[in-house]
């Protein structure tokens, strides 16, 4: 599964925050900060595993959670280029509405320098 789709549910990029600031947590602990069926969040960490975006380990009866950072890493590359692009186009947009204010004023008979 791709990571984005993974991460277009919201309790799934909610998981994802929980494990970030907190380090690896057991299921457990994942379902108590949810409102929903501890099935619904056993989901949720299967979608992500399938994403490769979590790692799972055993421990005795209990499942621990971790991120995965080499999925996230590419996930983070992207986001550096979609915020590249988007302010190369707010610095062109910038420059324009600048340059537009300049020539509004010499239109309307007005100079620099005065």
């Amino acid at each position: 599964m791709d990571a984005f789709v993974a991460l277009a549910e919201p309790r799934r990029r909610r998981v994802m925050e929980l494990l970030a600031a907190r380090g690896k947590m057991s299921a457990t602990q994942i379902c108590e900060e949810f409102e929903v069926t501890p099935q619904a969040v056993s989901q949720h960490l299967k979608v992500l595993r399938e994403a490769d975006l979590i790692r799972m380990e055993r421990q005795a009866q209990r499942r621990i959670y971790g991120i995965n950072t080499a999925p996230m890493g590419e996930v983070k590359e992207w986001a550096e280029r979609v915020t590249s692009m988007w302010n190369s186009r707010f610095d062109a947009l910038a420059k324009a509405l600048e340059d537009e204010k300049r020539g509004g004023k010499a239109s309307r008979g007005e100079t620099h320098g005065r």
